[in-house]
């Protein structure tokens, strides 16, 4: 199916309210038929999700066509502006930098692929990635963009949508957990800062309702597969054992590994989306469309090469 005719009928699925259209590799293994712990006013949370649109104006290098993410990016929220979703989250990577490290010119990237997220027409989001700090600070980024409301100039934050939790986390840190800074850093090598791991830990006991996590980099370090080294977050098992021990996340939405991903362990789903920057637009792209149910199910709507999902809870999905 061609992007054109895809985006086509995805739109129309939007409009409609329907998640899972045909033509998609869908996951469906049913819903179990237990009463929710959680409150009675819960409804459907959507919202909208890109990864890794590393947007300059280098030249493509393998299957990165970086300066195609401009455009890719403005089909994504055209699509977002017609779906009515509660918020729209940008899962890192959002902008590179040229040959040469260059600060300035590095910034006028970010501040071009912003301007075009910053057309979606309702509270935006942002997940710091390993390479919105090469050359640039954590703070020229923050400085550049923009999170909504509370979430304002924030590393790490929480915010509350018609009764679901969402969570971003930065795992942008070395080993010694000082922060990346300026291409300071192995890109293989992140890590959850103490003061994070506890914030988490507060942010999860506290909530009475369903949760989902955001990070850039995988907090599923567990499922170890082959060409995964290097994409995963050092110290995943102190976070997973957190979100386990809650009992109250559903899933952690993740980017970084372009390919995407997918694993479960004890109840939570790990849905690593496929990075946009791969290949040329307008044949290719890739955003998608998220629903969580009041049963606490996660619908993924596939753009473009991102597949669909349904993410039943605490059903691990064979796709």
């Amino acid at each position: 199916m061609d992007t054109t005719r895809r985006d086509f009928l995805t739109r129309g699925c939007c409009a409609a309210g329907g998640l899972l259209a045909s033509g998609g590799a869908a996951c469906v293994l049913g819903v179990a038929g237990c009463a929710l712990p959680w409150p009675a006013e819960r409804r459907t949370v959507r919202f909208g999700v890109v990864a890794d649109a590393h947007y300059s104006t280098r030249k493509r290098w393998r299957d990165r066509h970086y300066a195609d993410s401009l455009a890719k990016m403005r089909q994504a929220v055209d699509a977002f502006n017609t779906c009515g979703l509660d918020f729209a989250i940008e899962l890192g990577d959002l902008k590179d930098m040229g040959v040469k490290p260059d600060r300035d010119e590095t910034l006028g990237f970010l501040d071009a692929i912003e301007a075009e997220f910053a057309r979606f027409a309702g509270p935006r989001y942002h997940v710091l990635g390993n390479h919105d700090m090469d050359c640039v600070s954590k703070q020229d980024f923050l400085s550049h963009t923009e999170n909504h409301g509370a979430a304002k100039g924030r590393q790490f934050y929480s915010f509350v949508v018609g009764g679901v939790k969402l969570v971003v986390l930065d795992a942008c840190f070395k080993e010694d957990l000082t922060p990346y800074q300026c291409g300071n850093f192995n890109w293989r090598k992140a890590f959850l800062p103490d003061e994070e791991l506890a914030w988490l830990d507060v942010e999860l006991k506290a909530a009475t309702m369903p949760v989902v996590v955001f990070c850039h980099q995988l907090l599923d370090g567990f499922s170890r597969a082959k060409g995964l080294g290097g994409v995963f977050v050092g110290n995943w098992k102190c976070a997973v054992d957190i979100m386990e021990k809650s009992g109250n996340v559903l899933a952690s939405i993740q980017g970084h590994h372009h390919e995407g991903h997918y694993s479960f362990r004890n109840g939570i789903h790990y849905w690593t989306m496929k990075a946009m920057i791969s290949g040329a637009y307008p044949q290719h792209n890739s955003y998608a469309v998220v629903d969580v149910s009041p049963e606490g199910n996660v619908s993924i709507k596939g753009f473009g090469d991102c597949e669909n999902r349904l993410l039943v809870k605490g059903v691990e999905c064979r796709a």
